[in-house]
């Protein structure tokens, strides 16, 4: 029998017979699963961009809790950061993430936004799909604006790794 689920990390609320938790992130499976269908979306772009990175990274960092390593956190952070402030493709944020990776293997703890009025995963599935494209980007903005509180320590994060 379904019910509404809220997922812990981001609040989306689901109509869903799985009322159980991700054993990965703090996130209901509901919720999961719409994660599930974007990636199946923007894998099959095949694009030089690499908007899968975006969705990637605006998830994992909405989704931080005592499950999640804090790794997950951090490269959600570090891709954000660089995403709307550097500027870089998500091809580039996923090669920043494999040369942080040989940097260090020990990652702080960030502290989550109290204001979580972000747009979530299910925006995106729930949009049009012939603006999914743009939905992904204004969603990573989103989840970047509401983490501001940690916007100085992830740039100093990524100037001590990455010189930038």
């Amino acid at each position: 029998m379904e019910k509404v689920v809220i997922c812990p990390g981001c609040g989306v609320k689901s109509n869903s017979v799985n009322n159980h938790l991700d054993e990965v992130f703090n996130a209901s499976k509901a919720c999961r699963e719409l994660m599930y269908q974007i990636s199946y979306f923007t894998l099959s772009l095949q694009d030089d961009y690499f908007l899968h990175q975006l969705a990637v990274d605006a998830y994992a960092a909405q989704h931080q809790g005592n499950k999640t390593k804090p790794i997950s956190t951090a490269f959600g952070l570090i891709g954000l950061y660089l995403i709307n402030e550097r500027n870089f493709t998500g091809r580039e944020v996923q090669l920043a993430h494999v040369a942080f990776a040989n940097k260090s293997k020990i990652w702080p703890q960030f502290s989550a936004p109290k204001e979580k009025n972000w747009l979530t995963v299910k925006d995106v599935v729930e949009g049009p799909e012939n603006e999914r494209e743009a939905s992904i980007k204004k969603w990573n903005n989103s989840v970047w604006d509401a983490w501001k509180i940690e916007h100085k320590k992830v740039a100093t994060l990524t100037k001590k790794y990455l010189g930038i």
